[in-house]
């Protein structure tokens, strides 16, 4: 029982890490970025100060965090002690088959159980990190998470973080951006300590590297931009109360 116990922990830890990585990505993480993120806090093996504004400069990635932190400090302690009861004599399953004591002598069961511990790990080891079953299965749990509405999703892609909170930024422009069908000079972006890279349109069929000052920004189109993360997330996309009190408007 407590074997199986160890094995069924063992499996929703890998779950929920990729629960996790898929609700970063979803707050706008980078994928690789994500599932380390998911894993430092899984494990509360913790990660690099610049990467840390990332999470702490982001209300609903911080409460990702946090239920990760609980799971993981709870999946360990179940972890550990499934694992120590699976090796201590008094635990172990009794076999009713003719002459197994004499196969299998009882002080090689605890080994026996090891071994089978082991064998488990690399098999869901393997079976976890083959390509074609984690995609299917990141894309099953995304569309339940964004079905469930448990992480809201957002048009905005943080690719690069720098110290003092600053990096590079794709956000998707939308009809209710208050930038929206202004130039970049009307925009004044650069007051606001923004620097727009590239504007990626029509679905990235058009791209407009170090675009002017007189180049527009329409509906539906990417800036690729350089500056405070909160910034960016703040003055070029609406957020979702503002959006919801102008169509009362």
């Amino acid at each position: 029982m407590n074997l199986l116990l160890f094995i069924v922990t063992i499996i929703i830890a890998f779950i929920a890490v990729r629960i996790g990585a898929i609700a970063f990505q979803l707050t706008g993480l980078e994928w690789s970025l994500a599932k380390f993120q998911s894993l430092s806090c899984f494990s509360g093996t913790g990660f690099t100060t610049k990467e840390a504004e990332l999470i702490t400069g982001n209300p609903q990635r911080r409460r990702i965090a946090s239920v990760l932190m609980v799971l993981g400090n709870a999946g360990l302690v179940t972890l550990i002690a499934t694992f120590a009861n699976t090796l201590r004599p008094s635990y172990l399953p009794k076999i009713n088959i003719p002459l197994t004591h004499l196969v299998f002598p009882s002080f090689l069961l605890p080994y026996i159980n090891l071994l089978i511990v082991v064998i488990s790990i690399y098999s869901l080891y393997r079976i976890f990190t083959h390509s074609r079953f984690t995609r299917r299965l990141t894309q099953f749990l995304k569309k339940r998470i964004i079905k469930t509405e448990i992480v809201k999703p957002v048009s905005f892609e943080e690719l690069l973080v720098t110290t003092g909170g600053y990096g590079i930024s794709s956000i998707e422009i939308g009809r209710e951006s208050p930038v929206v069908n202004q130039s970049l000079r009307e925009a004044e972006l650069r007051r606001q300590d923004i620097t727009v890279l590239a504007i990626e349109r029509d679905r990235g069929k058009e791209m407009i590297p170090n675009p002017s000052a007189e180049n527009r920004i329409l509906s539906g189109d990417k800036l690729i931009c350089f500056g405070k993360l909160d910034s960016i997330r703040k003055i070029l996309q609406l957020l979702p109360e503002e959006a919801e009190k102008n169509n009362q408007e």
